[in-house]
């Protein structure tokens, strides 16, 4: 006769591959139910998008079997829940678990390609995710996810009026491009525009979220200072191109992020516009901006590389019409953004279990 205590032993020799400890231990063990030879149990993840799922799984089995009885028939079933490492008072976004700022050190890499993707990948995957553009001078969110010319609502909370997020395709999402005429420039001096970013962050009535995605504006400036000394950012995607005047600006962002006055985690680098496949020749990978620079980078400041997006012709055309690749796209363009999206939240787990916690930053200049 199989006992629950003999499986939570047996599973007290299974390690979470990334966090170092075992399952037990972490308390992710749970619902276990015993029929005569069959035994089932849930595993609780710490992100719905964790990649090591397979290798979780079949350690759980292998070790019922050898250490219980080989004869045993295992069902694992896995759900999750996102952690948190935030130690802030919680005052503002007080219902976010994870803060992800998506940067870039210039335009034109395809930074809001990416956050747009990687919030379709993670809500995908189960998580409960929302999207701040806060590209204030040229917002693009509202096009690539095909809500340009729609307003937010508003609602009252406690006596204040607050804006409500749109709702697509999952997630829910913010710009600056839902607030003001898309026919008009955006002419604002920095504190302006911080000011509009506090805003977003204020007046903005976001849900219980596992992550909010900010997609950030090119370069390091005003916004990008206002929101870490804002909010408590968990971790920064940095984005680039292969070709070196990208890379340059990038080695900026990630010097700027992970100085001695910021100290955010890095979570990764994404190399984007990497190389470019023939539809007539799927085989073929044409390096048309040179090769490996998102590789280089992330060896130089010893981060983790997250993957590579190519030129596809899905992904330019899911921006401009408002079809995410990653709902839309070719079946590579998918792959190669799902498994970024595991990266990702695969390092916000790291991270939160063994860096600091999470918190406000104290620029002094």
């Amino acid at each position: 006769m199989i006992s629950t205590e003999q499986v939570m032993n047996a599973l007290s020799n299974v390690q979470e591959p990334d966090l170092g400890k075992d399952l037990v231990t972490l308390n992710m063990v749970k619902d276990v139910v015993i029929d005569g030879m069959n035994v089932s149990f849930t595993v609780v993840l710490t992100t719905p998008a964790c990649p090591l799922k397979d290798m979780i799984r079949g350690a759980c089995e292998n070790a019922v079997k050898i250490l219980v009885d080989k004869n045993a028939i295992v069902t694992v079933n896995f759900t999750a829940n996102v952690n948190s490492n935030r130690k802030d008072n919680k005052l503002l976004l007080p219902n976010v678990k994870n803060i992800i700022a998506v940067a870039s050190g210039k335009g034109g890499v395809g930074k809001s390609t990416v956050s747009v993707n990687l919030a379709m990948a993670l809500a995908k995957g189960g998580a409960k995710v929302g999207l701040m553009d806060a590209d204030i001078y040229g917002p693009s969110v509202p096009i690539m996810l095909g809500i340009r010319g729609e307003r937010p609502m508003m609602k009252d909370i406690d006596g204040k009026g607050m804006i409500t997020p749109i709702e697509v395709m999952g997630i829910e999402a913010m710009s600056i491009g839902l607030l003001v005429d898309d026919k008009q420039a955006v002419v604002w001096r920095g504190p302006m525009a911080s000011s509009a970013l506090k805003q977003f962050v204020t007046d903005v009535a976001w849900g219980e979220l596992d992550y909010l995605i900010i997609d950030l504006p090119p370069g390091t400036g005003d916004i990008h200072l206002t929101m870490v000394q804002t909010i408590p950012v968990t971790g920064v995607v940095i984005v680039t191109t292969p070709q070196e005047v990208a890379l340059a600006d990038a080695k900026k962002a990630v010097m700027m992020f992970d100085g001695p006055q910021i100290k955010v985690p890095i979570l990764g680098v994404v190399e984007n516009m990497a190389y470019f496949t023939p539809p007539e020749l799927p085989d073929n990978k044409y390096y048309l901006f040179g090769k490996g620079g998102g590789h280089r980078l992330a060896e130089q400041f010893e981060i983790p590389f997250l993957g590579e997006l190519p030129i596809a012709m899905s992904i330019r055309e899911g921006g401009d019409e408002g079809k995410p690749a990653l709902l839309y796209g070719d079946e590579k363009s998918k792959l190669a953004i799902d498994l970024i999206a595991q990266q990702v939240a695969r390092n916000i787990s790291i991270r939160n279990a063994n860096l600091d916690p999470t918190k406000v930053v104290e620029v002094v200049v």
